[in-house]
């Protein structure tokens, strides 16, 4: 038996762009209902992550651990786009 899901114009868009880049590279076509069921196991094999992920507590870095996390970074001079990473990522 289906039921709805209701989500926001976001989130429909992502998966939409999901189910079509599994049909580009798999040349097979998915419903979105097979995309969230597979989701949701995935999710429950990692169930300590997903729950995590809803914490609220985690701790402010200190000044000296921001700074040497950004001492690390360099610059290419270019700035980099969403839409130049799917190009690097996905052709």
């Amino acid at each position: 038996m289906a039921t709805s899901v209701k989500m926001d114009d976001d989130t429909k868009s992502r998966l939409e762009r999901l189910q079509a880049e599994i049909r580009l590279e798999t040349g097979k076509r998915v419903t979105q209902q097979e995309i969230l069921a597979r989701l949701v196991a995935r999710a429950i094999e990692s169930k300590a992550d997903l729950i995590d992920s809803f914490r609220d507590n985690h701790a402010p870095l200190d000044s000296d651990a921001r700074e040497q996390f950004h001492s690390g970074m360099i610059s290419s001079g270019r700035t980099t786009t969403e839409d130049d990473i799917d190009d690097i990522l996905y052709g």
